[in-house]
């Protein structure tokens, strides 16, 4: 859980806010489908090849901290990133609130009703799960973060403007 907790530091600058990252994961989801497969290392594809063996890649997204891919699994699309040197770093997905484990979803009905989900993502890295989840009102936006699957916990709280 470590490496995960890490990994979302390292997808941004330092100085940066979470709402950039979420926002980035989400705009580079749905960015351009086209390859970029002569700036991918053989390492990354090596690597992805031997995780993902049935997924049809839909798009690479090399940057110079990571590799995005972009791929669909049966009718599911992910995200897996990965380092230079072929590492699988975390498997992401959005999914949709019903797809929450129970107690999460529980103490999101309970403590949050007042909120709408603008943003939920399930990432997978270490072999544990943590979920993302933004939350708005018309004056606040607040970004949780699950603690396993049992508890959210405040990440970030902005007021709107």
């Amino acid at each position: 859980m470590k490496q995960m907790n890490n990994f979302l530091p390292r997808l941004i600058q330092n100085g940066s806010k979470m709402t950039m990252m979420i926002a980035f994961l989400v705009i580079t989801s749905l960015s351009s489908f086209a390859t970029r497969n002569d700036e991918v290392t053989g390492e990354v594809k090596a690597s992805f090849a031997h995780e993902f063996k049935n997924a049809k890649v839909i798009s690479w997204d090399v940057t110079q901290k990571f590799t995005k891919v972009t791929f669909k699994m049966g009718d599911q699309v992910l995200f897996a990133f990965f380092s230079e040197n072929g590492q699988l770093l975390a498997v992401t997905r959005n999914i949709l609130a019903n797809q929450l484990p129970i107690r999460l979803a529980m103490e999101l009905k309970k403590s949050y009703s007042d909120y709408w989900i603008s943003d939920l993502f399930e990432i997978n890295g270490d072999e544990e799960k943590c979920y993302y989840l933004t939350l708005e009102t018309a004056e606040y936006k607040i970004v949780l973060r699950s603690i396993g699957s049992e508890r959210w916990e405040l990440y970030q709280k902005t007021v709107k403007n």
